[in-house]
């Protein structure tokens, strides 16, 4: 088998091409979060907190010199960016367990027990005439 052909049936198996679908899905929905923590949730939040905005805060390491930058340490950016992922994994543990609750509800619910067969009523019939039998 030729290295061409056996890579074709591995890129063709149905695991590695769900697995490209997941991956382009997440990536799509990265930025759905991104968008919602960035635009929805954190203004309202920094509102909250007096208008702070924490990717400003910076410390300059060294002044620019000439043609030559300055060195500045964005810590303000790290800050935000945990803060991003905190409210990001709290909005999808939330979303989890909102699905979690509605399985639990679907298994709870009991399903009707099965009617008998038509062999297990007919077996219950002789047990009974049987029994009825013996009674006498």
């Amino acid at each position: 088998m030729s290295i061409v052909s056996e890579f074709k049936a591995f890129a063709m198996k149905g695991n590695v091409v769900d697995m490209a679908v997941g991956i382009i899905i997440g990536a799509a929905f990265g930025k759905i979060v991104s968008s919602f923590v960035g635009d929805v949730i954190m203004p309202p939040i920094g509102l909250l907190i007096g208008g702070v905005d924490f990717t400003d805060l910076a410390v300059t390491l060294k002044a620019a010199e000439g043609d030559l930058p300055a060195v500045v340490m964005s810590y303000g950016k790290f800050i935000q960016t945990i803060l991003d992922f905190i409210i990001v994994a709290f909005a999808i543990f939330m979303g989890v367990k909102a699905i979690n609750r509605l399985k639990r509800e679907e298994a709870a619910a009991p399903e009707a027990p099965a009617a008998p067969t038509k062999e297990q009523e007919l077996l219950s019939e002789i047990r009974d005439l049987l029994k009825a039998q013996q009674d006498k």
